[in-house]
């Protein structure tokens, strides 16, 4: 492919080989469902390594690895919200938890929806301004602030069982700052959540399960765009390659980040966002990295 933005669409990760590809597929799982910005780690790996920017329409659809490890590792309440949802529907039971879990759900996912419709154009353009390395560090130091924040300031005593509607419109309105790299999902939804006094393993249950729609729709909707766009074949052979290794890292991630919260605190995340944000910033501005 000798244009790689030939139709407007940011397909940077149709130029690089398998290595690079298996490599960035690592780090995309890990990252994905970790507090620290998947995407920013896009940006900042290749730009590190002399690569080209494998584009936001990879870093999307590589979602769909996270709804995998995410699907696979929480089984038990997909299921139960599904069937439970279901079953109280059929039994007018609209106090069931496992229906007021389903509808927090889909409620959660409108606000992002909406905002990411529309700033698809923006999102997706070839040398978008919100993918700049600037943006990047900013983003992770004013995250790295507002968890902080969280930590000190909330008691960490609530489980999803105790979750409101209001609350899935709270920690759904936070989760459209992922749509700006350096923010991160996961990362966007666990600080809500954690204001909103949840305990940080719950908080992080809570975060997955209502971004699973999110992360199902962002990951579909970017494949029918690269249908669309008529890839060739090794593109799409590179994509399937990144989906795989990408799946297996983040069924790790995930299996780690929920040990990890049962019994310390988010603090190790606050550190290295402020401390990446910190770099990239400097980086930037001394024309270190552009």
């Amino acid at each position: 492919m000798t244009n790689i933005c030939s139709t407007g669409l940011d397909i940077g990760f149709a130029s690089l080989d398998y290595l690079q590809i298996g490599i960035l597929g690592v780090i995309q799982g890990i990252t994905e469902l970790l507090p620290v910005s998947s995407t920013a780690h896009m940006r900042i790996v290749p730009a590190l390594l002399g690569w080209p920017d494998p584009g936001s329409a990879f870093s999307a659809a590589m979602q769909l690895a996270a709804l995998a490890a995410v699907v696979s590792y929480f089984w038990r309440d997909v299921r139960q919200v599904a069937t439970g949802s279901l079953e109280a529907v059929r039994q007018r039971d609209f106090n069931n938890q496992w229906f007021i879990l389903a509808v927090a759900i889909v409620l959660a996912t409108i606000p992002i929806g909406i905002a990411g419709i529309a700033l698809s154009s923006t999102l997706n353009a070839c040398n978008s301004p919100l993918r700049g390395l600037m943006v990047i560090g900013i983003s992770c130091v004013v995250m790295a602030v507002l968890l902080a924040i969280a930590e000190l300031t909330c008691r960490h005593r609530r489980t999803v069982g105790e979750m409101r509607l209001r609350d899935a419109l709270i920690v759904g309105i936070a989760q459209i700052g992922a749509l700006i790299p350096g923010v991160s999902r996961s990362g966007s939804t666990l600080t809500a959540a954690l204001f909103l006094n949840f305990k940080r393993e719950e908080a992080a249950r809570f975060s997955f399960l209502l971004g699973l729609p999110a992360i199902a729709l962002a990951g579909l909707k970017e494949l029918w765009v690269l249908f669309h766009a008529q890839l060739p074949a090794q593109a799409w052979a590179h994509l399937i390659f990144g989906l795989v290794i990408a799946s297996i890292s983040a069924f790790f991630a995930i299996w780690g980040l929920m040990r990890f919260l049962e019994k310390f605190s988010t603090w190790p995340f606050v550190i290295y966002r402020a401390v990446l944000g910190i770099f990239l910033i400097v980086a930037v501005s001394t024309g270190l990295l552009s």
